[in-house]
């Protein structure tokens, strides 16, 4: 019998340390159930980075855009392609990043400041040109180079090499907010801000919990959690464990996707090749 593969989703952070990890959840689809096999934290990019790099074979969805939105890059200047384009990106400093999208901003008129994705409207995302409040533009800088040293095929948008070990890593770009929502509408299940750490968010996370485990979302896959497995999501305030299980459910429906001849993993065929898409969008 072919072993279930891996499945991992990461809750990532640009600047990872003690007090905010990069929170990973591994685990394996049998048919529709989704069985969390445990979470995993780096304090580190490098710590990261040596994890996805090691040679094991995965499918995983993370929680940063892949992409740039296309109308910013044609103003900027950078390149169109969107290796070259990540080449350029991941050479400039933080504040060159910021300096270059404030002033992309700044010319533009009031409640148009950003540019956006396609993939943005649908999934309810920030533009990933977001520098603080979340800084996602941030996020990609620190994780998109990562995953392309580590020699990952991200579907649409960049084939990765043929490893040695002939294991093949797959990452798709994910959104554990679009799950969320589905469930909780706009209630707020999650904060940073211990002074924000109330009841009602606590519920909220105890109510999507119950829906992800008996599979009441359009994803049509259920979260397998032990009791232990359940309460500790259910703790975590900050919501990063939850947000990372979530991930993990979007790679397994990508990953199940491609098991049934789905080359991109659910991705829509015409996604543009520069921006990249949010999967189960």
């Amino acid at each position: 019998m072919v072993p279930a593969p891996l499945l991992i989703g990461c809750d990532f952070s640009s600047s990872p340390s003690r007090r905010k990890p990069i929170v990973l959840a591994q685990g394996h689809r049998q048919g529709a159930r989704v069985v969390l096999a445990g979470l995993e934290r780096f304090e580190s990019l490098e710590a990261f980075g040596r994890w996805l790099a090691a040679p094991r074979a995965w499918v995983g969805g993370f929680d940063l855009p892949f992409g740039l939105p296309r109308e910013l890059v044609q103003a900027l200047g950078w390149p169109l392609d969107w290796g070259a384009c990540m080449a350029h990106y991941r050479g400039l400093a933080r504040a060159q990043i910021r300096d270059a999208f404030a002033g992309f901003c700044a010319a533009r008129p009031e409640g148009a400041k950003f540019a956006h994705r396609a993939t943005d409207g649908p999934a309810g995302s920030s533009p990933s040109m977001k520098w603080v409040n979340p800084p996602v533009a941030y996020m990609l800088h620190a994780g998109v180079p990562l995953l392309l040293d580590a020699g990952v095929h991200l579907p649409g948008l960049w084939s990765g090499p043929q490893h040695a070990d002939g294991a093949q890593r797959v990452a798709l770009e994910a959104y554990p907010g679009l799950l969320a929502r589905e469930v909780l509408g706009r209630r707020s299940y999650k904060s940073d801000d211990k002074a924000k750490h109330t009841p009602e968010r606590l519920i909220a996370r105890k109510d999507l919990l119950s829906a992800l485990e008996i599979g009441r979302t359009r994803l049509g896959l259920r979260l397998v959690l032990s009791p232990a497995q359940h309460d500790a999501l259910a703790q975590d305030a900050s919501g990063d464990s939850l947000d990372a299980a979530l991930c993990l459910l979007q790679a397994a429906w990508g990953q199940r996707r491609h098991a049934e001849g789905d080359a991109l993993y659910g991705l829509p065929p015409g996604l543009d090749p520069l921006e990249g898409w949010i999967v189960t969008v």
